[in-house]
């Protein structure tokens, strides 16, 4: 039998708008449990003990109501407790919330719904798994829907903010669509910081990539980042499923490869015990709901200013690569794709280069045509017959 305090938290969550399944898991006992105390006008008597009356006793109900609503600082509450007329000591208050300590642990919240197409969850996780022989760190984003609980994985070497932004947008064409918000955590990718007023000032590229695909920008408050807590979930889910099953990846092509493959054919495919349904079924009546696509996806490259020396080269990270001649002394523009891609473009922001990147070791890359307008400048060599030394050494 669940005790007083037990049964006037269920009556506390439920009213709140928390589901059984939460409350079940949140007080520790059965679902049937939760739902014959529901129907309950009143705590349910036991055999009478005798104890003594405690001055805490007539405040045991607000304590519940403060820690239903997550206020588990014992002095927090006993200073209010105090506010409202309580004359015992702080020694009764900790040991009433102490042995209900454990239903904090699992940091389990009151979990919303949202309506389809409303809002997708963002988040980093990493594991150590053996990338081109070598074993590594491995960042992956999980980005999942709200509603249907469909989500999109997409690994890269780095969580910066253009792996963050690419990850988003191949879980944009993954799902087809684009939901109307995108929720995340603080971090810098997305979140410059939070004002005392409670202002948001979001990353600039960050609102560039809404703007572009339409969606509202959100962010987690401070210090509660299970406020998205499906795709925190889903983060342990990918490490203990994806990540037991596969330990050895060629490339990150490769991992993104058999990633996808695996929520085609199985993450999708898993039986939500809530709804009774799958991700891929839920995921049908939400795709309706989704924004549609631009036609031009985001452009997630690095970007960078360099000058461009006399001789026709540009350095980028340590190894030099040619520009057309008519550059020469000139600022361009160049962008890096996430796969080594380096493109050059003028002041008219027209293209006039591209290479592959590589490291130092294996040279300058150099494209002839480039400089072939430099060797026609050249001053040519005078040509002298042989004959004229030979009278010199006479």
């Amino acid at each position: 039998m669940q005790s007083r305090e037990d049964f006037h938290m269920i009556k506390q969550l439920r009213k709140q708008g928390a589901h059984i399944v939460d409350i079940a898991h949140r007080i520790g006992c059965s679902e049937r449990t939760v739902r014959r105390y529901l129907a309950l006008p009143a705590p349910p008597t036991g055999k009478p003990k005798t104890r003594r009356p405690s001055k805490l006793d007539p405040f045991k109900p607000y304590i519940d109501e403060q820690l239903a609503d997550e206020v588990w600082n014992a002095e927090v509450i006993f200073q209010k407790l105090r506010e409202r007329g309580y004359t015992g000591s702080s020694t009764l208050v900790r040991g009433y919330i102490q042995p209900k300590r454990p239903l904090r642990a699992s940091k389990r919240t009151v979990r919303y719904e949202t309506l389809p197409g409303k809002q997708l969850q963002h988040d980093w996780g990493e594991t150590r798994a053996e990338m081109g022989g070598r074993l590594r760190t491995v960042n992956f984003a999980v980005n999942i829907l709200g509603y249907s609980r469909h989500f999109h994985i997409w690994a890269g070497p780095r969580q910066d903010a253009e792996h963050t932004y690419e990850s988003l947008v191949q879980a944009f064409r993954y799902f087809g669509g684009v939901p109307a918000s995108v929720l995340v955590d603080n971090q810098k990718a997305a979140v410059v910081r939070h004002d005392r007023d409670g202002k948001i000032i979001f990353n600039a590229g960050f609102l560039e990539l809404a703007n572009h695909y339409g969606f509202t920008a959100r962010a987690c408050r401070p210090q509660r980042p299970r406020t998205k807590g499906k795709t925190e979930r889903m983060v342990s889910y990918v490490k203990h499923h994806f990540f037991q099953r596969y330990r050895s990846f060629d490339s990150y092509a490769h991992l993104n490869q058999l990633l996808e493959h695996w929520l085609d054919t199985g993450a999708k495919q898993r039986m939500l015990r809530r709804f009774r349904q799958t991700p891929a079924e839920r995921f049908q009546e939400e795709l309706p709901h989704l924004l549609p696509r631009p036609a031009d996806d985001f452009d997630t490259r690095y970007y960078d200013i360099r000058h461009v020396g006399w001789d026709a080269y540009i350095d980028v990270y340590g190894n030099r690569y040619s520009v057309p001649a008519e550059c020469c002394g000139q600022r361009v523009n160049i962008r890096i794709s996430l796969d080594g891609e380096l493109t050059v473009y003028d002041l008219r922001g027209q293209e006039v280069a591209r290479h592959r990147m590589t490291d130092r070791k294996h040279g300058w890359q150099t494209v002839a045509e480039h400089h072939e307008p430099l060797w026609q400048e050249v001053m040519p060599v005078q040509h002298r017959s042989l004959a004229v030394y030979e009278e010199v050494l006479q």
